[in-house]
């Protein structure tokens, strides 16, 4: 569940819920509600936030234009060059600065001219989630008795591992890296506003790798080539070949060996490797000797209390 979500989606004329001091109040809404409805339907949530990323992690290829996807293969291409790596971050920040001040002068604009819809648009665009978001969603779980955990790195990764630990029977996400991680159940849309009307989806992990005729491994590295937020894409290789060229060679390595590289250029440096280990091995919190406690029946009597 992304808090960054209730940022942008719960909002009075243009503009985040404040409190009566003027502190930013939506996300606690959103969080507050949503986790009353699964209380509701009977699901027990714990909640997982995101730890520090991966250092590889410099920006998002599946949701970044062209030119996104060539500044991150060329910070990927110096990940070994300290000075190079810290240019290339720089040039990253610059960028996400540049695209604040436009929708900031832009949203005066609007403003100006009195336009509420650009106002909604680029209002959302300058919503950023801050330490303080964070820290108010879990204090508010702690009152309200919702079990949290905090992932020293993706939250991803350790949902994965508390549903192997058979801690939480299914990781709910929009991120299908949780299947690439381990996750054996991937709930979608479950967190989504009734308005919406979309129906959660189930996929399980065994039934998606019998489908694709590929074990774990292979999964793995089949998601790497088609891009994931470590490693690149190859140009040129759509989900179609991807798939063709892991269950005909069942390895990264096998491919790079038999691909026409000209007509398939593979990025400089790509640090396919790197990124395998990261899905393999990922840095997650101790799950054995994780005790969750979350009593479905004294958190609805206490609520009825209000």
């Amino acid at each position: 569940m992304s808090i960054y979500q209730f940022l942008i989606a719960i909002r009075q004329d243009g503009a985040t819920l404040v409190n009566e001091s003027g502190d930013t109040t939506s996300h606690l809404s959103g969080m507050f509600y949503r986790t009353i409805r699964m209380i509701e339907n009977g699901i027990k949530p714990l909640y997982v936030f995101d730890g520090k990323p991966p250092e590889m992690k410099f920006e998002e290829p599946r949701y970044a234009n062209r030119d996104k996807i060539v500044v991150l293969n060329l910070v990927v291409g110096t990940a070994q060059k300290s000075k190079d790596n810290v240019k290339w971050k720089k040039l990253l920040l610059n960028s996400r600065r540049e695209k604040r001040e436009e929708a900031e002068k832009e949203m005066a604009k609007a403003v100006e001219a009195g336009d509420t819809e650009l106002i909604d648009k680029f209002s959302r665009r300058l919503v950023k989630v801050l330490p303080e978001h964070n820290n108010d969603c879990k204090k508010l779980l702690t009152l309200m008795g919702v079990p949290y955990v905090e992932a020293p790195c993706e939250a991803e990764a350790q949902c994965a591992a508390l549903v192997k630990a058979g801690k939480v029977f299914a990781t709910a996400t929009e991120d299908m890296d949780a299947l690439t991680f381990g996750s054996s159940v991937l709930l979608r849309h479950l967190t989504f506003s009734e308005a919406k009307k979309m129906p959660i989806k189930e996929f399980y992990l065994d039934k998606v790798l019998q489908g694709l005729e590929l074990n774990h491994g292979e999964f793995i590295d089949l998601c790497i080539l088609l891009g994931c937020d470590y490693c690149p894409s190859i140009r040129g290789i759509g989900p179609k070949k991807a798939l063709e060229l892991i269950q005909k060679h069942r390895s990264l390595e096998k491919i790079l060996e038999n691909l026409d590289k000209t007509k398939y250029p593979v990025p400089e440096h790509w640090p396919y490797q790197q990124c395998r280990k990261l899905f393999v091995e990922p840095d997650t919190a101790d799950c054995e000797n994780l005790e969750v406690r979350n009593d479905l029946k004294s958190i609805l009597q206490q609520l009825g209390t209000f």
